[in-house]
C-alpha cells in the first residue's frame, strides 16, 4: 500500500480528470469510483471520489464543491527523456488549459504540471557554471521547453526564442 496518496479536489470534474489524466499516461487506471448517498452532502448517486493510478502512482479525485481551487503552489512534475514526450503530455495537458513559463501549464481542471525534459536536469547541474547559466536563460524565455534549444545554448550558440 502506498503510504502517501494525493488527494485532489474538484469541483464536480474528478471522474472527468481521472478519465483524462489515465489516458495520457502509460500504466494508469481508475481504480474505484465511490458515489454520494443520500445522507450527502453532494447529489445521491453523484460521484464523490475516484481513486486512479497515473504511471503506478495512487490518486485520489473528490468532487467537493467550488469551496478550494487549484494554485501553483502544487505541480505535478513529468519527467521526459525525449523532446517527443514533451510534445505530447504538453498537449495532452495543455489542450483547454493554460501555457504558462518555463515548462507550467495549468490543465484545463486547473491543476498545474510541470512538463520538465531530464536534459534540462542535466545541463542545469553541469559542473560548467557558465553553461548552466546559458541553459537558465534560455529555458527562462521558454513556455514548452524545446531540448535542441537548451543544448544550442549550453553549445554557447544563439537561441531563437
Amino acid at each position: 500500500m502506498q503510504k502517501i496518496t494525493p488527494f485532489l479536489w474538484f469541483d464536480d470534474q474528478a471522474e472527468e480528470a481521472a478519465e483524462l489524466y489515465t489516458s495520457i499516461f502509460d500504466n494508469s487506471r481508475v481504480l474505484n469510483v465511490s458515489r454520494y448517498s443520500e445522507v450527502g452532502p453532494g447529489e445521491a448517486g453523484s460521484v464523490m471520489t475516484v481513486e486512479f493510478e497515473l504511471e503506478g502512482q495512487k490518486f485520489v479525485g473528490l468532487n467537493g464543491g467550488p469551496t478550494y481551487q487549484f494554485t501553483e503552489a502544487i505541480s505535478f512534475m513529468v519527467n521526459c527523456e525525449t523532446q517527443e514526450e514533451v510534445d505530447r503530455f504538453w498537449s495532452a495537458l495543455s489542450d483547454g488549459g493554460e501555457e504558462g513559463p518555463c515548462g507550467w501549464l495549468k490543465d484545463r481542471f486547473g491543476l498545474s504540471w510541470q512538463i520538465v525534459p531530464t536534459a534540462l536536469m542535466q545541463l542545469l547541474s553541469d559542473s560548467d557554471k557558465e553553461k548552466a547559466n546559458r541553459v537558465m536563460g534560455a529555458m527562462l524565455q521558454m513556455k514548452k521547453i524545446e531540448i535542441a534549444e537548451l543544448e544550442r545554448a549550453a553549445a554557447g550558440e544563439q537561441f531563437n526564442a
